[in-house]
């Protein structure tokens, strides 16, 4: 992982690993009121979620293709959050970033914010030969049209929550219950362009490309 660098704000990377949605919302729910006041760095949550579909504040129930029976049937939680965007899709295989960041030791623009954390997993994938992109009027990264990672935010008084999930060899099935993001282009996964790399090694990545974007020292925390 980057180490601390003299000079830099420090960003404190955790990988909690497997977390059901409820949990993690409450993490983050704890970090941004400590960051807030001025508690902790910046954060760079990494988890994995269980299997769980959830709708943003700007969401439409009918881009959820399956009724409640059939999700729970599925096993599949549904959760309403505070997050910008649609409905999308969590779970085993997916990488899942909760940046918890106060924008002004930054800069106080919110489209430059989901910019940035686009240019992160670009250059994350581009570690691997994976040519990601951005699309017009679309948030998330494309490959070859189909969507590979998805970006929803939320902030308050400038602290930022929420955040990205990569798709590293999540089981593509699983989008079938939703219309993801409210988009009816296809979506892919890491593993399926042919990309082997393991969750650790595309974590690192990631670390570096946000602490290059946002000009942070990545600190490992436990």
């Amino acid at each position: 992982m980057p180490s601390v660098v003299e000079g830099l704000a420090t960003c404190e990377l955790v990988d909690a690993g497997r977390v059901g949605y409820v949990r993690a919302l409450a993490l983050q729910t704890n970090m941004v009121e400590r960051r807030k006041r001025g508690e902790i760095p910046d954060q760079l949550l990494i988890v994995e979620h269980p299997h769980v579909v959830t709708m943003g504040r700007n969401g439409h129930m009918e881009n959820v293709l399956a009724t409640p029976d059939i999700l729970q049937r599925a096993g599949i939680e549904l959760h309403h959050t505070d997050r910008g965007g649609d409905v999308t899709y969590h779970g085993p295989g997916q990488i899942v970033g909760y940046p918890i960041i106060d924008l002004r030791e930054w800069k106080r623009d919110v489209v430059a914010y989901v910019r940035a954390l686009e240019q992160v997993l670009i250059e994350a994938l581009a570690e691997f030969g994976i040519s990601g992109v951005r699309q017009p009027g679309a948030t998330g990264v494309w490959v070859e049209g189909a969507k590979v990672a998805a970006i929803g935010v939320h902030i308050s008084r400038w602290v930022t929550s929420h955040g990205f999930a990569l798709n590293l060899d999540t089981d593509l099935d699983y989008f079938k219950y939703i219309v993801p993001c409210g988009l009816t282009q296809p979506v892919t996964s890491m593993r399926a362009l042919g990309c082997l790399a393991g969750r650790e090694d595309v974590i690192a990545a990631i670390a570096g490309a946000f602490a290059r974007e946002f000009g942070r020292a990545i600190m490992e925390r436990e």
